[in-house]
């Protein structure tokens, strides 16, 4: 049984998370943004990235940091004049970054990421089309 993404919580398995593939985890978009990092137990050893995927359930964050997997993570991603803040859980770790998936959203963030999502997809098929 599948459930949504946004159930990630406490009571949610982290472990139905790292079982999907990646198509099961959702269409991704190519982003560009900077964003920041630190462990849920060190708010305050903050560590600069840059997002260059991004989906309605995580991101994958270019980063010097190197957290192992399943650590709880505090992320906050600026673009143009917006925030967008998260708890994350490392999912994956590639050489060049940290694959994210986002646990606790609140409602004003994920209406920021579902903005950011739909412009990011409107790029995406204007790119995709075949001039006149």
């Amino acid at each position: 049984m599948y459930l949504p993404l946004n159930r990630l919580d406490a009571d949610f398995p982290l472990e139905y998370a790292l079982q999907m593939n990646r198509e099961c985890r959702g269409l991704r978009f190519s982003f560009n943004a900077d964003a920041e990092i630190a462990p849920d137990t060190s708010p305050k050893a903050i560590v600069p990235g840059r997002i260059t995927e991004l989906s309605l359930q995580g991101c994958f964050l270019e980063t010097s940091a190197s957290l192992e997997l399943h650590r709880q993570v505090l992320l906050k991603i600026h673009d143009s004049s917006e925030f967008f803040e998260a708890e994350a859980v490392v999912l994956y770790t590639r050489p060049s970054g940290l694959g994210l998936i986002f646990r606790e959203v609140k409602p004003r963030f994920r209406d920021i990421l579902q903005n950011w999502i739909i412009k990011a997809l409107d790029r995406q098929l204007e790119a995709q089309q075949i001039p006149s």
